[in-house]
């Protein structure tokens, strides 16, 4: 490549940057009077052509009847007296020849066509021929002329009569209509570009407004919000869905600081535990403390631990969702080791199963994970019963959990899935409880595309049931 053409190159990627760099209100100014200017120039373009077509249909339209005229004169009456006829009827712009057989002018409009033949055009008679010359020094004019031909017969003579008319007004017409627009163009281009300044920047003056108020919002207060226009166009849709956007920041950093703090005094609670029992440990110096209370030192780890996993499942499912293991899974065993292993851990209630095979796609870990929460939940709220089931709906896999405790009013039917929600707070804590296992539920579920739902049980307690497609 050589160097004139790698610096022109280099040059129209400079335009091309500063282009894209430029504002929008300059680049929309700039792309408005373009489109105009390549709109009016076809538009001009069109005109003029148009108009110069009109122009000489024009001129050719009087040159046929005025050559038809005349031809019937010389037909009818011959050409005695017709030169007199011709100059006392003919327009300034037509000039008219009348020419025998061997080309002499019998008969002329004017004084300047007398000498010579304006053509060499010999048509028969009642044949019509046309020509377009330039400048025709024989008559010292530099017009160009539109020449029609006629043949004309008169007692057994053919006479050729030819009318010459001028296009110079019209080329003058359109040359007019021309310097007419390139002067009003430049003029009607600046209008359209200050006019479209002018708009553009009331246009945008709500999204400076916009961009103003939410440069001026903080991560500490999220409360702002932006104006809304009065109107209903993009600019009200940015403002309305810059608003929501800052909704579901506010609601996202309240749950945030919520979750922080009640994970903090979920954590509180077994370190001020374990931090007692070690100070008794620490002043007994028999070691009787330490053997009564190992026991309660293992227990509150145990639970800070299942703590600190829930949390950290959780904090994934927030950040990039749950990852599972895609396998078979059959449901029916899981459910199968759940009921012994609540028979096994709380012989005081009765167990019921209607279990029928029933397989699914996922992880099998966090499936018998999200039954065991459910199964927990509904052994500490149930009397004397709790109740699985396994089948299949509509080409779903459907497991219930049923007790009959007192169950969960309908409010509060969602707000259990809440992080940290327990309806039943001495309970829920003296049992080792975060409030964490249906919010875990949940995810798990729906990372496997299913649905978990609450609603009472005949027999007055709660049905956890879960859908799980297959």
């Amino acid at each position: 490549m050589s160097t004139v053409v790698r610096r022109r190159v280099d040059g129209w990627y400079r335009t091309a940057s500063g282009l894209r760099q430029a504002s929008v209100r300059s680049r929309s100014t700039a792309a408005a009077v373009i489109v105009v200017a390549v709109a009016l120039l076809i538009g001009a373009a069109a005109l003029l052509l148009l108009l110069q077509r009109a122009l000489i249909t024009e001129v050719s339209d009087a040159a046929d009847g005025r050559v038809a005229d005349v031809a019937r004169q010389v037909s009818t009456e011959g050409t005695k007296g017709l030169g007199h006829d011709l100059a006392n009827t003919t327009r300034a712009s037509q000039l008219i020849q009348v020419l025998d057989p061997n080309g002499k002018i019998v008969a002329a409009s004017s004084s300047r066509v007398g000498n010579s033949p304006l053509t060499d055009l010999r048509p028969p008679a009642g044949a019509l021929l046309r020509a377009q010359v330039g400048a025709m020094p024989l008559i010292d004019d530099d017009h160009s002329f539109l020449i029609v031909a006629e043949g004309a017969a008169y007692h057994g003579t053919t006479y050729t009569v030819v009318v010459a008319s001028s296009v110079e007004t019209q080329r003058q017409t359109v040359s007019t209509v021309t310097q007419y627009l390139l002067i009003g163009f430049p003029v009607l281009l600046f209008v359209v570009g200050v006019a479209g300044w002018l708009m553009i920047g009331q246009a945008l003056r709500p999204v400076e407004r916009i961009r103003s108020r939410v440069q001026g919002i903080g991560s500490r207060d999220l409360t702002e919000r932006v104006p809304v226009p009065q109107t209903r166009d993009e600019i009200a849709r940015l403002a309305v869905t810059m608003n929501e956007m800052l909704d579901r920041l506010e609601t996202g950093q309240t749950t945030q600081r919520a979750f922080v703090a009640d994970a903090s005094h979920e954590l509180r609670s077994p370190l001020a535990t374990l931090t007692a029992a070690l100070e008794v440990i620490d002043a007994d110096t028999t070691g009787k403390a330490w053997r009564e209370l190992r026991q309660v030192m293992e227990t509150e780890t145990d639970r800070m631990r299942q703590l600190v996993e829930d949390l950290l499942l959780l904090a994934k499912a927030d950040d990039r969702g749950i990852r599972m293991r895609q396998t078979d899974v059959d449901l029916d065993d899981l459910v199968e080791a759940e009921i012994k292993r609540l028979r096994s851990s709380k012989p005081e209630l009765t167990v019921k199963g209607d279990v029928h095979p029933v397989r699914v796609t996922g992880d099998p870990g966090r499936l018998g994970q999200v039954l065991r929460n459910l199964v927990d939940n509904a052994a500490r709220a149930a009397h004397s019963t709790v109740r699985l089931t396994t089948a299949e709906r509509d080409g779903a896999a459907v497991i219930t959990v049923e007790d009959d405790g007192d169950g969960i009013p309908e409010a509060d039917r969602q707000r259990v899935f809440e992080r940290f929600v327990r309806l039943d707070t001495s309970r829920s804590r003296a049992s080792g409880g975060s409030g964490l296992g249906l919010s875990i539920a949940r995810e798990i579920t729906r990372a496997h595309h299913g649905t978990i739902t609450l609603t009472s049980a005949p027999t007055g307690g709660t049905t956890a049931t879960i859908t799980l497609p297959n």
